[in-house]
């Protein structure tokens, strides 16, 4: 049987499986990415799909704040492009 993996969302608190939330990565290198494999090298932080999160996250700045490193704001439109809602 296989291990499910749970992770908590940044923006809200909840939380939930891996394969349900949205990893944004920052590399060695400080460059800040969306990582769809979930497997990328680098500081990690999972907001989960939906759009209210999303907005919620960019109005306080939540990514800059955990990953340490200034964030630009097409991470956050990419962000809702991948938005369930």
């Amino acid at each position: 049987m296989k291990k499910v993996i749970i992770r908590k969302c940044i923006a809200t608190g909840e939380s939930h499986e891996k394969k349900d939330l949205i990893r944004v990565v920052r590399t060695p290198s400080g460059e800040v990415v969306i990582d769809k494999t979930g497997r990328l090298n680098g500081r990690g932080a999972y907001i989960v799909r939906r759009k209210d999160a999303i907005l919620n996250a960019q109005k306080k700045n939540l990514f800059a704040r955990v990953l340490a490193v200034e964030v630009q704001e097409d991470l956050y439109l990419a962000l809702l492009e991948l938005a369930s809602e």
